[in-house]
């Protein structure tokens, strides 16, 4: 082998041994409110049993400097997630989910609120591996989640 075929070769094992990328779910709505009042919304990291049609409660713990957050589902079930990130100035958090319910794994999120042209953008997206479930049906399940939040914020902000 000369010596850019053994680079051509060791490229293509590197690359058929590296692990598929996430899924990758994005959903945004406008709402009638100004940014401060929908990231007023949304800010609260446990507030989102105020907003989420699925959320019955939610509580807050802390775990050293790790802020932690127990999601109570309506017809029960719990999820767990970890803030990985707060920036009030940005108007945006991320976060994990450490366990739950919901066909994923190594869940990453992010939530957030800007101005846009013809109102207040908030966004919410998400990387995710599927577990014990199609690619498909996680994605579906995340899609769902957010569609479903979203929808509650414009009934609640306007839209």
């Amino acid at each position: 082998m000369t010596g850019m075929s053994k680079i051509l070769a060791a490229a293509v094992a590197l690359a058929m041994a590296a692990p598929a990328f996430a899924i990758e779910v994005k959903k945004h709505v406008v709402v009638n409110a100004t940014p401060e009042a929908a990231w007023a919304a949304i800010g609260d990291f446990c507030g989102i049993s105020t907003w989420h049609p699925a959320v019955a409660g939610c509580a807050l713990t802390k775990e050293g400097k790790k802020t932690l957050r127990t999601l109570s589902l309506n017809g029960g079930g719990t999820i767990v997630e970890r803030m990985t990130r707060w920036d009030d100035a940005k108007m945006r958090y991320s976060y994990i989910i450490l366990s739950g319910p919901l066909p994923v794994a190594n869940y990453h999120s992010t939530l957030s609120v800007h101005a846009g042209r013809k109102g207040t953008v908030i966004r919410w997206s998400g990387t995710f591996d599927a577990k014990d479930a199609p690619d498909d049906k996680a994605t579906e399940a995340i899609a769902g989640v957010y569609d479903s939040g979203l929808a509650a914020l414009v009934k609640k902000l306007g839209g």
